[in-house]
């Protein structure tokens, strides 16, 4: 059966520990493989640190000022998996209380604000954070690899709100919310064909079929188009079955 809820699909991490949920190619040659126990570890971590922080909960709305990237696919399941809402449209009628970016300088004078490094290594923010920001790339790690207390999620709360309009946590993880092959696939997924939005909905509508995504960005992204049989071989290595 699959997930209705955030949590249903943390659990299906959990089932299939060992096996890479997300694989991400980007600038620099970077590379990083995420399984199922990692990826659920990385998701449960950034929960604890929007409850604990930031009182995530339902009617909180979150802006996710992030590129499509795996991160942002983690920073979205976390907001999910505490009942909160991610927002990814900068309509000038709409507020949020929290913000979530890779680039604050973007942000000016936003409160309060949760500073994202997007490198896989990265352990602290390379830049000036504004006063009273969180390093997202030390603070993270701090806090429990399970899920600590949450508040319940409720249904009918929004759970996404982007340029088309607004979902439900009801309607985002019913089978005709977020799109997913009909079995279990190995997806590649180049995000810079995608808005945020759209690219978050392609990989967990993936990963909540029981497949597996990867994700391709950047300096990495733009030589595969331009190299058909570079291409062609990252499809072989990776044993692709399907594109989205």
């Amino acid at each position: 059966m699959p997930p209705t809820t955030c949590a249903d699909l943390l659990r299906t991490f959990a089932a299939d520990p060992g096996r890479p949920r997300i694989t991400w190619y980007g600038d620099a040659g970077e590379r990083i493989e995420l399984s199922g126990a990692v990826l659920e570890n990385w998701v449960n971590k950034t929960t604890n640190l929007l409850v604990e922080e930031f009182d995530a909960g339902p009617g909180l709305r979150v802006l996710l000022d992030l590129p499509p990237h795996w991160r942002s696919v983690v920073w979205a399941l976390a907001v999910w998996r505490a009942g909160a809402c991610v927002v990814t449209t900068t309509a000038d009628d709409l507020t949020c209380d929290l913000t979530i970016t890779d680039t604050p300088r973007r942000r000016p004078g936003v409160e309060p604000v949760v500073v994202v490094s997007l490198p896989a290594l990265s352990r602290r923010y390379d830049g000036d954070l504004p006063p009273g920001a969180v390093d997202a790339a030390s603070a993270v790690m701090t806090y429990g690899d399970v899920i600590g207390w949450v508040p319940a999620v409720d249904p009918d709360a929004p759970a996404l709100v982007d340029s088309h309009g607004a979902e439900t946590h009801g309607e985002l993880f019913r089978p005709t919310g977020l799109p997913r092959p009909e079995s279990p696939k190995r997806a590649l997924h180049d995000v810079s064909g995608h808005p945020l939005d759209a690219s978050i909905r392609a990989v967990v509508g993936v990963l909540g079929a029981g497949g597996s995504v990867v994700m391709v960005g950047g300096e990495y992204a733009r030589d595969l188009r331009a190299d058909p049989g570079r291409r062609d071989r990252l499809v072989a290595s990776e044993r692709v079955t399907t594109e989205v």
